[in-house]
């Protein structure tokens, strides 16, 4: 590597936040392991508040691994291990923070709890009742009828039909997605915007600053506003400072289109989820196109983190489509609740979903996710169904984005085979796609994957689906698709040296801090 390549690395943002926080942990841990060498009553009060520390662990009313993985680093560096847990543990907020979070619940439901059916719906049966009330009650999101669904096997399918409908725009365009990264994807979609803006349509943008980290420059949303005259914000910008809030990411990834039409799934703004770049062999993703009633709740969702970015009222009955598109009406027999998590009101909506959907299983569950990083509850609902005589079938990659996210991944695999569980990696490259369908009744397409991250720490979206035809899309998708796989086997499993195994149960107990 020549001293030009060496120089453009090191000054990359995302070295230069790494470099930063690696720095003040220094600051924060040398210190504390200087003083108690020469200070034996300092190291005993380090002991008794890591021994506190741990007390408050176990009575908080959390993920049993979650605690787990956070006891056993305290005990084993009592030193330092409460401070780490004081700066990084649990979701703590500010009395302003919590103030704007709750004004996004209250708002949900202020400007959704008119829309709310559940109670009316008692021909679905009571099981299905039953899931939409608990999303009505605890996403503040309704379920609807007059929607019509498209399913997209993959982000090059979506891709055209996503520009195709941002051309139709006539009132809004508003964008929220994790990951944008300038390319043929995104200077398409920024075209368009920009036609738009020029005829008088709103449009407003939002991307994660995690997300977009090695992807854009810190000051890009200031230079795309200046540049377009688009309204660009950025969520939680990250600070090279040791928080959890700096955990709490937006991971959602909306497209809405005048609030009858939004698009959603695993696709982020960036060449690769449509494989026009290749990075991890070929990108295995998920979209799916909403027309109708339901659009209109993904359309609050976006206008409330909004309001919370922007610090902005938005004046929500002005925004609400007065017409819907034809195809809405061809949903009319089906069920579509689009529902959002949010990760600091203490209600793991995203695992609840898939707990409920896997617990109703009678004949198949079959799940696609990039990673297998499962709580000790999802672990046990998946075993249970598949000693009950449910299949159980898991699609993750086989070709990794992050190395020991995928050990992570694999990690998981032994009790879930011993159970029957089947698992399959996706041969040709990287499984994006976050999909779960069950017993050709219920499916759900979003963002969330079956990992800690995405069910305790990400702000999330996703599309809940009953008695509609795209259900069996989804299904047809993922046998297809499985055809392309690698069944793993439980002998696999057994067979990786000792060290292996020993590396991977270390990582299986740390893997809610991973």
């Amino acid at each position: 590597m020549n001293a030009k390549k060496l120089s453009s690395y090191l000054f990359q943002r995302s070295v230069l936040v790494s470099l930063l926080i690696l720095l003040q942990l220094l600051v924060l841990l040398v210190p504390t392991i200087w003083v108690s060498s020469y200070y034996v009553y300092v190291y005993w009060i380090c002991v008794v508040l890591s021994a506190l520390a741990v007390l408050v662990i176990v009575s908080r009313q959390t993920e049993p691994g979650y605690k787990i993985a956070w006891i056993i680093p305290i005990l084993l560096f009592p030193i330092f291990g409460w401070l780490v847990y004081l700066l990084c543990g649990g979701n703590k907020l500010s009395a302003r923070l919590r103030r704007k979070m709750q004004g996004m619940d209250r708002t949900m439901l202020e400007q959704l709890e008119g829309d709310f059916k559940a109670r009316q719906l008692t021909p679905l049966g009571l099981e299905a009742v039953n899931q939409a009330r608990y999303l009505e009650h605890y996403a503040r999101c309704p379920v609807y009828t007059n929607t019509w669904t498209r399913y997209f096997p993959l982000g090059d399918e979506v891709f055209p039909v996503m520009l195709e409908e941002l051309r139709k725009a006539q009132h809004y365009i508003f964008l929220e997605y994790f990951i944008v990264t300038p390319g043929l994807f995104w200077d398409s979609v920024v075209e368009i915007l920009q036609e738009k803006q020029a005829a008088g349509v709103d449009v407003r943008v939002i991307y994660d600053d995690v997300g977009t980290l090695a992807t854009l420059p810190a000051d890009y949303a200031a230079q795309f506003e200046q540049r377009t005259g688009i309204p660009c914000c950025v969520f939680n910008r990250f600070k090279p400072v040791i928080s959890i809030r700096m955990n709490n990411r937006d991971h959602r990834k909306l497209c809405i289109i005048d609030g009858h039409t939004a698009f959603t799934g695993g696709i982020n703004l960036a060449d690769e989820y449509i494989n026009r770049t290749i990075r991890y062999g070929h990108w295995k993703d998920s979209a799916i196109l909403v027309k109708g009633e339901a659009a209109w709740s993904m359309t609050v969702m976006f206008l409330t983190m909004w309001e919370y970015v922007r610090e902005v009222r938005v004046d929500y009955p002005t925004l609400r489509p007065r017409q819907m598109p034809m195809e809405a009406a061809l949903g009319g027999g089906c069920y579509v609740q689009p529902y959002a998590d949010n990760p600091l009101d203490n209600e793991p909506v995203g695992e609840n979903v898939y707990l409920n959907l896997i617990n109703k299983a009678r004949r198949y569950v079959y799940i696609m996710t990039p990673y297998l990083i499962v709580s000790h509850s999802v672990n046990t609902a998946l075993c249970c169904a598949a000693k009950s005589g449910v299949d159980v079938r898991i699609m993750t990659p086989h070709v990794p984005d992050k190395r020991l996210v995928f050990e992570l991944t694999r990690s998981h695999y032994q009790p879930l085979l011993e159970a029957g569980v089947h698992i399959l990696e996706y041969t040709p490259g990287f499984v994006h796609a976050k999909n779960v369908v069950v017993d050709d009744l219920y499916a759900v397409v979003g963002t969330i994957n079956m990992d800690y991250r995405s069910m305790f720490l990400h702000f999330e979206n996703a599309v809940l689906l009953y008695q509609d035809p795209a259900i069996l899309d989804i299904k047809a998708d993922f046998l297809a698709t499985q055809l392309q796989c690698t069944p793993i086997s439980l002998e696999q499993c057994l067979e990786r040296s000792w060290l292996r195994r020993l590396f991977r149960s270390i990582l299986r107990v740390l893997a809610p801090l991973v």
